[in-house]
This record gives structure tokens, sequence and C-alpha cells, in this order.
């Protein structure tokens, strides 16, 4: 497999001992941990910015559905003063002070087009474009850290019609905030924690609010996942969520049966669900009362086809909408550019070795962020990460 550069393209050659691509959360913890260790690296990252996810494709209202003690980054822990649940913008604040603290100075605009393994000289080839100026930046490395994450591509399922939609079509990626879409009619795809939370802000903002939910999903407080959380470090997957469903039905006890309401239960429990599938809890900020209010209407099934403004569903119903926001999540698109992901990689962009060594692979190539752990796993993954490489290159010394 070769790689196609235009003809009189310009490009410059480097060399370092580890490119990450991605500055996430993850690539910026792993660039931390390397330094930690004196070992040369350096981070490529598409967009202007360091953790575009956060401070660009966030919606206003976002808090983090963890405590904040699962969400830090090596070497770098929350001060007191930090809420337990903290908002994005805390999490953002706390991102920059990390970037300052460590000096983590990405290469911004850097798109990665093609990289592979060199067999004449047992290297790595990383090729970005520099969308600034147009250069393609060949970069020469022992050691390939993918740190894109798992929120590579936003996705939007292929629905018959949806071409011909004659409203407002948006991914959860670029939706803000409810206030522009008072009294409209609104479609939210996706029954997972972004689907429930935009589905609770539209409604705040007086918009007719729907939710389309095809998966079973557990919905728990905040408190019920920290306390599931923390006892999983002592106790067995099955104790803990015994004992956390206990406290979910309790809770919504007052609802009746959630199932009246469309809210279907998966037959596992809630962290077994997440291990098993990597589907987490939907953290509930309120949208089951509204929904149990009425204020927010349920539709199990998928979508059959749109006509116009009129959508029919799977169980027959048909119902005008103004807009359809598809809170169905993202895609790895590690694939698109990484010519010998099988060395890491399944075809669909996500780890081939099952956990906790999902994070190493073949030829010197890692992986960061892909543990579907949230922050805790991106953490997690950069220290491992950092300390394997630690060790062969002081393998290589002898």
């Amino acid at each position: 497999r070769k790689s196609i550069i235009p003809k009189h393209t310009r490009y410059i050659d480097m060399e370092t001992v580890v490119v990450i691509v991605g500055a996430g959360p993850a690539g910026l913890a792993t660039s931390v941990c390397l330094n930690q260790h004196s070992i040369p690296n350096l981070i490529l990252e598409k967009e202007d910015i360091y953790a575009s996810l956060w401070k660009k494709r966030a919606y206003d209202r976002l808090k983090l559905h963890l405590a904040k003690n699962f969400c830090q980054l090596p070497f770098m822990p929350h001060g007191p003063d930090v809420p337990t649940f903290m908002p994005k913008e805390f999490f953002i604040d706390y991102l920059d002070a990390y970037v300052t603290r460590f000096d983590i100075n990405p290469r911004y605009n850097r798109t990665v087009k093609f990289s592979m393994f060199d067999m004449s000289n047992n290297k790595w080839r990383v090729e970005a474009e520099n969308t600034v100026t147009g250069a393609i930046e060949v970069y020469w490395s022992e050691f390939v850290v993918v740190a894109t994450g798992e929120n590579g591509e936003r996705y939007i399922p292929e629905v018959k019609g949806l071409n011909n939609f004659c409203g407002e079509v948006v991914h959860s990626s670029m939706y803000k905030s409810g206030r522009d879409y008072k009294n409209k009619n609104v479609l939210v795809v996706g029954g997972g924690n972004s689907g429930m939370e935009i589905s609770f802000d539209l409604n705040n903002y007086d918009a007719n609010t729907a939710v389309l939910i095809r998966t079973p999903r557990h919905i728990l407080t905040k408190v019920e996942v920290y306390v599931g959380m923390l006892l999983l470090k002592y106790f067995p997957v099955r104790m803990v969520d015994t004992l956390v469903m206990m406290m979910s039905k309790a809770r919504l006890f007052i609802y009746g049966d959630p199932s009246k309401y469309g809210l279907i239960r998966p037959n596992q429990g809630p962290f077994a669900t997440k291990f098993l599938t990597g589907r987490t809890p939907v953290i509930d900020v309120g949208t089951v009362r509204k929904i149990h209010e009425g204020k927010i209407q349920v539709i199990n099934g998928g979508i059959r086809s749109i006509e116009g403004k009129t959508l029919t569903f799977e169980n027959g119903l048909r119902q005008d909408f103004d807009v359809i926001v598809f809170a169905t999540g993202y895609k790895s698109s590690v694939c698109n550019w990484l010519k010998n992901y099988e060395y890491v990689m399944r075809d669909d962009g996500f780890p081939k070795n099952p956990m906790p060594d999902h994070w190493k692979g073949e030829k010197n190539l890692y992986c960061a962020g892909f543990s579907r752990k949230g922050i805790a796993g991106a953490a997690q993954d950069a220290m491992s990460v950092a300390q394997d490489i630690k060790s062969i290159l002081e393998t290589a010394r002898y």
C-alpha cells in the first residue's frame, strides 16, 4: 500500500520517537505521561484547538455524568473547590490548566491522511496535511498512539426520505440550546444520555418534544452511578448491579411501571450492560418526570419513511415534525487513515484485544481513549501506553 501525494505538493520530513494522533483528553494525557519519562513525542490535531469535542461540540447545559474523581487526568487531580459533578465549563477550565501546567503544544490543523508501518526501516510513516499551508508533512517515528477517541465522526443513520425532509436536521454535535426551537415540533432520535438531556432542554424552552428510543436503557441518577462505580472496586458486577437496581426501582416507584411510558430496561444490570456492550446507563436530569407528566412523548421503534415533514414510524404512527435532532453518537474514523489498523483495531475502529490489554497492538502501535470508560479510561490508557514504551526503549538500550 502506497500513499498518493499529488504532484507539486510540498512535503516536509520530520522524525520523533512517538507520534500521537489526536489532542483530546487521551492524547494530552499520553503526551504528559511520556514527558514524565523524558520520551520525545508530538501530537497531531486536525482542529485548531485541543479538546475540540468539549470546546466546540458540546451543548450548553452539559454536565459531566461522573463524579470528578472519575474525570481527571494523570498527575493533576481536581481541587476541593470543584463541585462533585462538574458543568462542562469547569472541565474545560481544568483542561486549559492541564495544558498550561504541563506545557503541551500540539501541532494544530494537521489532518492525518495516511499512516503505515514501513518494513524497510521498522518505523511508522505518518502523513499529515497542514490545512493552513497546504503542505504534506511526513513524520517518521518508532511508535504511534491513536488517540482520536471513540467520537471520531458524527453518525447519522440512513433513513428513507431523510434527504427530502422539509424541516431542519441537526446532529447533537451541532446542538447548543433549545432556545431556538420554541413552539416547534422536534423529534430527538436516540435514547442515550445526549438524547434524553437534549429532550429535557428542548421541553424547558417550550418545544413540542418527542424522543425516539429503539434500544432498552437503564436510567439511573448520578448518585446511583457514583455509588455503583465506587462499589465496583471491591465487589463483583452482579452484586453491584443488584444493589443499584434496588435503589433505582425504589426511586422510580412513584412513576409506576416505566415501560408504560416507553422506557424499557435491558435484562442485564446497568454495569454488566456497560461492560458487555459499551452502552452506558442514562443519567436522569429530570427527563423521566417530564415523560411521566406527558410533557415529552416517547416513541419506540424506528423511522419507516419521511415525506415532507411527515414521519411514519415502524409502529404505524404518523406525525409531523419541524426539526429532527440526531443524538445517534459517533463512529471511529481510525480505519480511514491507518492502513495497518489490524495491528491494534478491528474493522469497526475499536480495539481488537479485550480489556485490560486493549490499548496495546503490534509493531509499536497503541490506542488510548477507546476503553469506553470515559476520562478515567483514557487516563489509565495513557499511563499504560507510556510505561510500555518506556520499557521497550530501556530494553533496546541494553
